[in-house]
């Protein structure tokens, strides 16, 4: 069963590549504890159907799903009208 998890912080790389700017997401579990994944355990995880993820900017939630530049995988958000793309206005994770 997928299991739909709230993206809530990233970690940026020093790219100026959009594509590439994303190094890690992360959130909180319902206990309390942070968690912490790559952006490619993050895309195995949705390409396995394992997880779901999504995100809150602006008064709304959206989906994130996979996208490919230049035959490189990234996340983004479904489009939204929300500018930046939702994730890269995220605050820094811990």
């Amino acid at each position: 069963m997928t299991v739909n998890i709230e993206i809530k912080c990233i970690n940026k790389t020093n790219r100026n590549d959009p594509h590439e700017r994303i190094q890690n997401v992360g959130g909180v579990n319902s206990d309390g504890t942070r968690w912490k994944l790559s952006v490619a355990d993050a895309i195995a995880g949705i390409e396995s159907d394992k997880w779901k993820f999504w995100t809150a900017g602006g008064g709304k939630s959206v989906w994130v799903v996979i996208a490919t530049h230049n035959g490189h995988k990234y996340l983004k958000t479904e489009p939204d009208g929300i500018h930046p793309n939702n994730l890269l206005a995220l605050k820094e994770c811990p």
